[in-house]
C-alpha cells in the first residue's frame, strides 16, 4: 500500500526589483528638464564685441593695414584726446553738446509721454493726436531742417527743437502701442471689481505701459545723439559736431574719431543707466534676461 505524502507548497522566487526605491513605489524618474531660455548673463558681456573690434583695429594699425590719414591708430586718438582735454577744447564743446541734448531729450520725453497717454486712454485723444504724430513720423526729422531754419533761424532754438521732435516720436510710438495693448481681460476684471478710473490707470495701465516707455526712452536717447551731430554742423560755433566738422576741413581724422568716441561713451552710458533703471522699476516682470 502506497502512502501519498502531502505536497509541500513551493513558493515562487520573489521578483528582483530593478531601479531605485522611488521606482519600486510607483514613481518614474523624469529626465532632467531641458533649458530653453538664455543662459546666465556673462559679466561685462556687452563690452566683448567692443574689445574685439579694438583689438582688430590696433593690430591693423600696427601692421599698416589702415591709412593713418583716414583712420588713425587707437594710441594716436588717445593722445589727441588728451591734448584736446588739456587745452579745454574737448571739455567746452562736450558741455555745450550735453546741454543741447539734455534739453531736447527732456522736452521730447515729456511731450511724447503726454501725447501717448492722451491718445492711449481716450478715443477723442487718439483721433486728434495719433494722426498728427504718425504724419510727423512719416516725415524724416532731419528733412525739416530747411523749413525750421526759415522759421526759427540757426540759433539754439532750432537745434533744440530738431532734437525734441525726434525724441517725441521715439517715445510716443512704443508707449502708445503698449497702452492700447493692455490685456482686455484686465480691463474687464477691473470693471467687475468696480475699480475707479484713477486706480485703474495707476495700478493697471501705467505698469503695463512701462516696458514700451523704457524701450522708447532708449531709442529716443540714441536718436537724440544722431540729431545733435547733424544740427551742430549747420552753422554752429561750438559743440562736438562743429569740432568734428572743422577737423574734416583740415583732414584731422584723429580729432573726428575723438568726437565719435565721446558720442559712443555717452550713448553707451545712457543706455546702460536706462537698462539698470528698467530692471529696478520692472522687477516684477520675468523675461529671458532675468
Amino acid at each position: 500500500m502506497t502512502t501519498l505524502l502531502p505536497r509541500s507548497r513551493v513558493r515562487a522566487p520573489a521578483p528582483k526589483h530593478s531601479g531605485t526605491d522611488d521606482q519600486r513605489q510607483g514613481f518614474v524618474a523624469r529626465p532632467a528638464r531641458k533649458q530653453l531660455g538664455r543662459r546666465r548673463e556673462v559679466p561685462f558681456g556687452r563690452l566683448l564685441g567692443v574689445a574685439l573690434l579694438l583689438a582688430f583695429w590696433s593690430i591693423g594699425a600696427h601692421l599698416g593695414w589702415f591709412d593713418p590719414r583716414k583712420l588713425s591708430a587707437p594710441w594716436t586718438i588717445v593722445s589727441t584726446g588728451w591734448d584736446l582735454l588739456v587745452n579745454g577744447a574737448l571739455f567746452d564743446n562736450t558741455v555745450v553738446s550735453l546741454r543741447r541734448a539734455g534739453i531736447g531729450i527732456a522736452a521730447g520725453v515729456f511731450l511724447g509721454t503726454v501725447l501717448a497717454v492722451l491718445a492711449g486712454l481716450s478715443r477723442l485723444g487718439e483721433a486728434t493726436v495719433d494722426g498728427l504724430v504718425q504724419l510727423k513720423r512719416s516725415i524724416p526729422t532731419l528733412g525739416l531742417i530747411p523749413l525750421l531754419i526759415l522759421w526759427l533761424g540757426i540759433g539754439e532754438g532750432f537745434k533744440v527743437i530738431i532734437i525734441t521732435l525726434g525724441v517725441l516720436v521715439s517715445i510716443y510710438v512704443p508707449t502708445h502701442a503698449a497702452l492700447i495693448g493692455i490685456d482686455r481681460r484686465l480691463v474687464e476684471l477691473s470693471e467687475i471689481q468696480d475699480v475707479s478710473r484713477v486706480s485703474f490707470i495707476r495700478n493697471v495701465v501705467l505698469p503695463g505701459s512701462l516696458p514700451g516707455w523704457f524701450l522708447g526712452l532708449r531709442l529716443a536717447v540714441t536718436g537724440a545723439w544722431l540729431s545733435l551731430i547733424v544740427v551742430e554742423s549747420v552753422n554752429a560755433t561750438d559743440g562736438l559736431g562743429k569740432m568734428m566738422q572743422n577737423a574734416q576741413y583740415y583732414g584731422q581724422s584723429d580729432v573726428i574719431m575723438v568726437g565719435l568716441l565721446v558720442y559712443a561713451v555717452f550713448g553707451l552710458t545712457a543706455d546702460s543707466l536706462i537698462r539698470i533703471a528698467e530692471r529696478k522699476v520692472l522687477s516684477w516682470r520675468q523675461s529671458l534676461v532675468d
